[in-house]
């Protein structure tokens, strides 16, 4: 019998995939209703007129449009027109 429970390296299972996170559209870009503009971990960019935000807080377009990007008072803002 064993004295202690079998544990592994502290050193193995760093090596970890990235999340695939960021922009996926560029501001001016033509995107139609459903394109994912963003995929982020929490509200780095809000969203604004034609966009939507996912459980996962993506922002998507729910329109046609193009995408136009806004800095106010340190929010960002994304939106479709």
């Amino acid at each position: 019998m064993a004295k202690k429970k079998a544990g592994g390296k502290v050193r193995q299972g760093g090596n970890v995939k990235g999340k695939r996170l960021g922009l996926k559209v560029s501001g001016g870009e033509k995107v139609i209703s459903g394109s994912i503009l963003i995929r982020q971990r929490g509200t780095k960019f809000h969203a604004g007129s034609g966009v939507r935000v996912g459980r996962d807080h993506t922002l998507y377009a729910i329109q046609n449009g193009y995408v136009a990007f806004k800095n106010s008072a340190g929010k960002k803002t994304v939106s479709v027109l």
